[in-house]
């Protein structure tokens, strides 16, 4: 067998000689300046280092102010490139990473880092294609105290995708090995050598390099080394291609898998050879629906295991294989019920368990989860006398090999045994019950509750909802609501979209106005303490977290105000969405106002006054402002305690509203507004 023998230069990464990468707009060293990037006058400044490479933001210097952010020049390019960032937080710290779309009203946050380092860091961050010109931010928040600083040392943007690497530039294109005192991950090439066996596949010389582990040092059975691409900040479905060269004894493993950010693992490609003769093209799909690693391993049984290398990573947007399953949207599975049952249907059409309902906006019913004055699904209505009977609600078919996350809402009607009252399973296409995933167990009544299900099966499948009812008294009423299935597991499907807020891990920023009212918006979890006023639980989970004011806590007429952070303008119409809570016989007022600078009073975007509903109320509100501006949430108490008003599930986008029209309420005054003040 042949052996795999390079000097210890080769392996070093210093002193190597390697060609540069060709490097986009927006890339800088600075050691001739920022090129181009500015710090952002309303926060800290970032400062060069007299000596050049280096910029750096200390909180000695950041004075009053909790962060800096550097903004670089407009960026206009329409392909798929990836952000190199050398960096290094001292002491506490975060650096984050963000786009700026042109006319969006937002950022959008890529990246996030906050662990200290003695060393330089490399992190590789993602820049899908856009047809609109951007600016990316770096926002450096050394936390206050001594020798607390975020630097940064080199930006490059580089074409092509963060996973593509062909190794011949210092950072190894982020990659890194996880060590391993006996076998490792070693960069190979850039000498020449008598044996011409590994000359590196890119340039087909000898001064090229490569990735390379050897058998040399193991001592144990199954000595593992890996090299890990970096994690992508984007979903990655296409074909990922490489170049490899092994010669393996037998029984010794090379395999290539996928990382999720949950550390699971999947092995997408096994070679089916121990020996190659040259380097050799592998070609193989990934279809992964959230961001990934990708992990090259060899596991070594002795020290004349053998070697393999590997060199030439890229990547692809289309698949290498004819055979290749579309990529499918689970969305067909999706229901809101404000139109129909959409793709689900009942078992038996003579006999319908389920039904849609519409509930209008009162004091003793919820209404539906969607927007507080839409439709829902409701077993049992008419068949509680019935003893046996089984109700079942069937989705569509679902490709298999897929992992899938299903979210939907639940609220249980009455005060009845809840046994069966709902249960999820997955059937196959032969209407054979597979598995069953979920079943109501908690007597939680009258709050819509979130369900979040992960499930993968390798066949075709499909969802059902069973609602069993044995005899009366064991015969749950049961609603369910906002059916949605996605690709991925759920826990990394949950990702929030920027500028939306359900307060679960916070306030997101926003702030009390100490100066311009008399108390505060509070933040809590479950039900509110006065009776017959406030919701029962919040709008996202039905058991997380909202905005209310208490109004034993205030006096009538008191007003609380919530701002947002500054939002940035754009040059295009905005949409507000957000959810709200006025039930109470002495419910007051809530607002939504906009300010900005430039004028001395606060503009009114929207209004409600009195009790509204017992439901949580969805409001759309159309707005346009080209400069620097907050929004103001303002709750005013009003005549008796049974005056508390919540918000939640706030989220900005760009307009405008799909439907920006609001059902009229049930009662209170006919003040209602969606429109800009001059």
């Amino acid at each position: 067998m042949s052996r795999l023998c390079l000097p210890l230069s080769v392996v070093l990464l210093c002193g190597l000689v390697r060609p540069q990468q060709l490097l986009l707009p927006g890339s800088c060293n600075f050691e001739m300046g920022t090129c181009g990037y500015i710090s952002d006058p309303n926060y800290g400044r970032w400062s060069i280092n007299e000596e050049g490479h280096l910029i750096t933001v200390d909180s000695i210097y950041l004075e009053d102010q909790e962060q800096a952010i550097l903004v670089s020049p407009v960026l206009d390019q329409r392909d798929w490139s990836c952000v190199r960032l050398v960096y290094q937080i001292t002491g506490r710290g975060s650096l984050q990473l963000h786009s700026r779309p042109d006319s969006d009203n937002f950022d959008y946050r890529l990246w996030t880092a906050n662990k200290s380092s003695d060393s330089w860091l490399i992190a590789s961050v993602d820049l899908p294609n856009t047809t609109i010109p951007y600016q990316i931010l770096l926002e450096g928040r050394p936390e206050q105290g001594s020798e607390n600083s975020v630097a940064i040392f080199e930006i490059h943007i580089v074409p092509g995708y963060c996973i593509e690497c062909n190794f011949e530039e210092h950072h190894l294109c982020g990659y890194s090995n996880s060590w391993n005192p006996n076998v490792n991950w070693y960069v190979g090439g850039s000498v020449a050598r008598e044996s011409n066996l590994l000359e590196n596949h890119t340039s087909n010389n000898q001064r090229g390099h490569y990735m390379y582990a050897d058998s040399v040092y193991a001592k144990q059975f199954q000595e593992v080394a890996k090299l890990t691409s970096p994690m992508t900040t984007a979903p990655m479905e296409g074909c990922l291609s490489f170049y490899y060269l092994q010669d393996q004894e037998r029984g010794n493993i090379f395999s290539v898998f996928t990382r999720d950010q949950l550390g699971h693992y999947e092995e997408i490609w096994r070679p089916e050879v121990y020996t190659t003769a040259d380097w050799t093209l592998v070609s193989v799909d990934i279809k992964a629906p959230h961001p990934l690693e990708v992990v090259f391993e060899v596991a070594f049984n002795s020290a004349r295991g053998g070697y393999v290398a590997i060199d030439d990573i890229s990547f692809s947007p289309v698949f290498c294989h004819t055979d290749t399953e579309p990529t499918f949207d689970p969305a067909i599975a999706n229901c809101d019920f404000e139109n129909g049952l959409c793709l689900y249907y009942q078992e038996r059409a003579e006999s319908k368990a389920w039904s849609v309902i519409s509930v209008k906006p009162n004091a003793y019913r919820i209404g539906d989860h969607t927007t507080g004055t839409g439709s829902f699904l409701l077993a049992n209505t008419r068949f509680t006398s019935r003893p046996g009977y089984v109700g079942r609600l069937h989705g569509p078919f679902l490709f298999g090999n897929h992992k899938y996350c299903l979210r939907f809402y639940y609220m249980l009607h009455g005060f009845r045994k809840v046994d069966n009252a709902l249960v999820v399973y997955i059937y196959d296409e032969n209407n054979v019950a597979q598995e069953k995933v979920w079943s109501l167990t908690d007597t939680s009544h009258a709050v819509w509750t979130e369900v979040e299900i992960t499930y993968m099966k390798p066949m075709l499948t499909k969802i059902v909802f069973v609602s069993i009812c044995k005899n009366f008294w064991e015969c749950g009423l049961i609603a369910i609501d906002d059916i949605t299935v996605s690709l991925g597991d759920c826990q990394i499907t949950a990702a929030s979209l920027p500028f939306q807020c359900n307060f679960e891990n916070g306030v997101c920023g926003y702030i009390q106005d100490k100066k311009g009212d008399q108390a505060d918006w509070l933040r809590v979890q479950g039900h509110t303490p006065t009776s017959f006023t406030g919701p029962r639980g919040d709008h996202t989970t039905g058991a997380g977290y909202f905005m209310y004011i208490e109004a034993s806590l205030m006096r009538p007429g008191d007003r609380a105000r919530l701002l947002t952070s500054d939002l940035r303008g754009s040059s295009s119409l905005q949409c507000l969405i957000f959810f709200y809570h006025m039930y109470g016989s002495g419910t007051g007022i809530l607002s939504v106002f906009l300010r900005h600078g430039s004028k001395e009073k606060d503009t009114l975007l929207w209004r409600r006054r009195g009790e509204q509903s017992v439901s949580w109320m969805r409001a759309m509100v159309d707005y346009y402002c080209d400069v620097q501006h907050q929004i103001i949430f303002e709750a005013i108490r009003g005549p008796s305690l049974r005056s508390d008003i919540a918000i939640d599930d706030i989220l900005f986008k760009r307009g405008p509203c799909e439907d920006s029209s609001d059902i009229t309420p049930y009662s209170g005054s006919s003040e209602y507004f969606n429109e800009i003040e001059n």
